[in-house]
């Protein structure tokens, strides 16, 4: 393909606007279309933004012939069906985390996507942040002496209201899948493979999470103790650890425009991350070079990274009791 990206978004609600936001400062990046359930929708949403084509059904987005890859950016329950649908148009996808409600739905995306040949990836903003590539760096240099452990947690006060999407059982709601993914997601980027889980939870009167925690152990023989949470306001930094000292992501660390590293010696110093746009510029950027360059996958997000994601997710759910009307 030439070196333009055209871009299709699926969904018209509020991650989708950033995300088309973000786009603006990717290189070589074209928004060229939007799709949305209703045609109003997608009329209201391509006119504010500046988009060419407007669908007034995810079916026309998918078959668009001027789309090169979609982005879904559908609330948690319609990932799989919306990304099936993309992919079954001959459409790249960069599809937002959670990438489906559980390890059964995800298999079943990742496997047409291998079978028609097709680009796949889990919108993991974090995973192409510069403040993580300065701390896988930070890490492989051995200043922090060897690796131990990482302490990772984000929360903030949601809303009350039982018919917000984020207290709704039938819509994906709780903390785990909003914002504990965060945590679990750069965990295993930094530590590796995971060989067990131990997760608690607290509910809501609605039945999803208001709180979890859960620590996992690495193959490696390190530890990462994590929490999320939608009803604390909590630091939501996330430090890595080792024998000669650590490194810190502030808040919140999944945008963090800046890390510190303490050596055990008492010095310190605080590294400057700045990134593009809004963030989620550097993860259009790398799904765009994907494409330019042939690759099916990324490899710092790859299809059986995610699967994995969602079959740890699975466990954790099982463990603290959270089904959701997709796991029947």
């Amino acid at each position: 393909m030439n070196d333009t990206v055209r871009w299709g978004i699926l969904g018209t609600g509020g991650i989708a606007r950033a995300f088309a936001l973000g786009l603006k400062h990717a290189p070589g990046a074209v928004l060229a279309a939007v799709g949305s359930r209703t045609q109003d929708s997608a009329d209201t949403f391509a006119r504010e933004l500046g988009i060419a084509h407007a669908y007034g059904s995810y079916e026309a987005l998918a078959d668009a012939p001027e789309v090169d890859i979609i982005y879904i950016g559908t609330p948690h329950p319609m990932h799989a069906e919306n990304a099936l649908l993309a992919l079954g148009g001959g459409k790249a996808v960069l599809c937002e985390k959670p990438f489906t409600m559980n390890r059964v739905e995800a298999g079943e995306v990742v496997a047409l996507a291998r079978a028609k040949g097709l680009f796949l990836m889990e919108a993991m903003w974090t995973r192409f942040m510069p403040a993580l590539a300065e701390v896988k760096r930070i890490m492989a240099s051995g200043e922090i002496g060897a690796i131990t452990q990482v302490h990772a947690d984000f929360g903030y006060s949601a809303t009350l209201d039982p018919e917000h999407r984020v207290n709704k059982l039938e819509l994906g709601g709780g903390a785990l899948l909003d914002l504990g993914i965060y945590p679990l997601s750069i965990a295993c980027a930094l530590l590796g493979q995971v060989e067990s889980v131990r997760a608690q939870a607290v509910f809501t009167d609605t039945g999803v999470d208001a709180s979890t925690a859960f620590t996992m152990k690495h193959s490696g023989g390190t530890l990462s103790i994590c929490s999320c949470s939608m009803r604390a306001r909590s630091a939501s930094e996330l430090v890595v650890s080792g024998t000669g000292g650590s490194i810190r992501m502030h808040r919140m660390f999944h945008l963090a425009e800046r890390i510190t590293v303490e050596l055990q010696d008492g010095s310190s110093r605080t590294i400057p991350t700045p990134y593009l746009g809004n963030g989620y510029t550097h993860e259009a950027i790398e799904a765009g070079r994907c494409l330019r360059e042939g690759l099916l996958e990324h490899p710092w997000m790859t299809l059986d990274d995610s699967l994995n994601l969602m079959a740890l997710l699975d466990e954790i759910r099982g463990q603290i009791g959270l089904r959701y009307p997709s796991d029947l």
